[in-house]
């Protein structure tokens, strides 16, 4: 297959809407192809830019926009610990639970790229229009999330929830802990503030906050005035506390809890 003559772009808010974790598999490659026909040098269709880059074929999507779309992609090995009913099992679940999501709020149940695009549009997670100089693809910069477009279940809502926590606070308790373990040696406590933690890590005391507020959170640390605990969202930028690390916590879920989110 030639390589493509063109880069392809994905859009920066994909992973923190959730869409992967909604959608069947070939949405994540129509919102690369969207995201590339919404750079400013180009204006045409899909099957143009699919045509340009691909020469017509790209098996990420099926072929072309009038693949089949599916949960899971056909030619990976299944994994039979993770979901031992076996992939036609599994696929048939998958799409049960999506239609009936899409029918609950009034939209057809898409079954090929083509009727995916066409709910992009939709639900504003593109726009086409047609301009003097042809078909013009764009996106907004920030993508509308599924839980305000449908009826998604409690887990599922609340996984969505964690995966966007995560990615919001994962930059901002790597800052702090590199402060902690680069500068201080992994100390047990220390006695600061908020300001103090802000100036030692380039960060806002408000992204320090919520940094605090996720190492709480996940058992890594406490937060303590005088001797009894402190409410890490609630500290005044000026206020002295003692932070309190559990560093064998830290070091035995950290890196688990992360990769646990990916494959949420």
């Amino acid at each position: 297959m030639p390589g493509p003559r063109r880069d392809l772009a994905m859009h920066n808010d994909w992973w923190a809407s959730g869409w992967d974790h909604v959608l069947p598999c070939q949405g994540f490659p129509l919102t690369m192809l969207i995201g590339t026909a919404s750079q400013p040098d180009f204006t045409g269709s899909l099957d143009d830019l699919l045509q340009e880059i691909f020469d017509g074929h790209w098996d990420m999507i099926g072929g072309d926009l009038d693949g089949a779309l599916t949960f899971s992609w056909p030619d990976e090995e299944w994994d039979y610990e993770e979901a031992p009913e076996g992939r036609e099992a599994n696929e048939a679940h998958r799409w049960e639970t999506f239609g009936a999501m899409l029918t609950a709020a009034g939209y057809p149940v898409p079954k090929t790229v083509r009727d995916l695009s066409e709910l992009y549009l939709t639900w504003g997670l593109a726009r086409r229009d047609e301009t003097p100089y042809g078909t013009r693809w764009s996106m907004p910069a920030a993508l509308p999330l599924p839980g305000d477009l449908l009826p998604l279940d409690a887990d599922l809502a609340k996984r969505l929830d964690r995966i966007r926590w995560t990615l919001r606070t994962g930059p901002l308790v790597d800052g702090l802990i590199d402060h902690l373990v680069g500068d201080l040696g992994e100390p047990q406590e220390i006695l600061t503030s908020l300001d103090r933690l802000a100036a030692a890590t380039s960060q806002d005391a408000d992204d320090v906050r919520i940094a605090l507020t996720e190492l709480v959170g996940s058992g890594d640390a406490q937060v303590q005035r005088g001797q009894e605990p402190a409410d890490a969202e609630r500290l005044e930028a000026h206020q002295r506390f003692r932070l309190v690390m559990n560093w064998d916590h830290f070091h035995q879920h950290r890196v688990q809890l992360s990769i646990e989110g990916d494959d949420a």
